[in-house]
C-alpha cells in the first residue's frame, strides 16, 4: 500500500512540477503565455509589490501560513519516516510448550531459510526477507534460477522443503511466502 501511494505521490509532485518548469521556461524563451497562465508575458515580474504584501496585515494571514507550512513538513516527515522505516522482522516467537516461548532472531530465521533454498536444485542465489509480526511471521523469497530449471518444479521444492522446514523449526502454524523469481542471465545456447 505504502509503495503504491509513493509511486502516485511523486507521479504527481513530478507532473505538477514538469508542467510548471516546462510551461515557465517556455513562457521565458518567448513562447506565448498559456489561458491559465497568472502572468501577461516574459517580462511580467513573478509577484509584484502588491501581491506579496496584500494579506500582510490581516489577522489570519501568518498563522495560517505557518499552519499550512507546518502540515507540509509534518507530511514530509511522515513519508520519510515510512519510506526508512526497517521492515525487517527482528525476532520470531517461539512456541515452546511451556506458556512462555522463546525468541528466534529473524537474521538466523532468513539465514538458514536463505542456505537451504539456495541449496535447492537449480537455484544460483536466495534471498530471503522476514516481515509480520513476531507470533504471525511472513516471508518474501527471491529466487535466482539456472537456465534449465523449470519454475514450477523449483517453487514446489521451495514450498515441500525449505518453506516446511523453517515452519517446523520453529513452530509456526503457518509460515506465508510471497515468491519471486528470476533467471540467470545468460548467453544464447548455439544448437548445431
Amino acid at each position: 500500500m505504502l509503495r503504491t501511494v509513493n509511486r502516485v505521490l511523486i507521479g504527481i509532485v513530478g507532473l505538477a512540477l514538469l508542467l510548471l518548469g516546462g510551461s515557465v521556461l517556455a513562457v521565458g524563451l518567448g513562447a506565448p503565455p498559456p489561458s491559465w497562465w497568472i502572468h501577461d508575458g516574459r517580462h511580467d515580474v513573478l509577484l509584484s509589490n502588491a501581491e506579496r504584501t496584500r494579506w500582510q496585515n490581516d489577522g489570519w494571514w501568518w498563522p495560517t501560513v505557518i499552519a499550512a507550512l507546518a502540515v507540509l513538513v509534518l507530511l514530509a516527515l511522515w513519508w520519510l519516516t515510512a519510506i526508512l522505516r526497517r521492515r525487517r522482522l527482528a525476532e520470531v516467537l517461539v512456541d515452546t510448550g511451556d506458556g512462555e516461548g522463546a525468541l528466534l532472531r529473524g537474521r538466523a530465521l532468513e539465514g538458514v531459510l536463505a542456505k537451504e533454498a539456495g541449496e535447492l536444485d537449480g537455484v544460483a542465489h536466495a534471498h530471503v526477507h522476514l516481515t509480520g509480526r513476531r507470533t504471525a511471521p511472513e516471508t518474501r523469497v527471491q529466487l535466482l534460477l539456472e537456465p534449465h530449471v523449470d519454475p514450477g518444479t523449483a517453487l514446489h521444492h521451495l514450498t515441500t522443503e525449505a518453506l516446511m522446514h523453517a515452519r517446523n523449526s520453529a513452530g509456526l502454524a503457518s509460515l506465508p511466502a510471497e515468491v519471486r523469481l528470476k533467471g540467470v542471465k545468460h548467453r544464447a545456447e548455439r544448437v548445431s
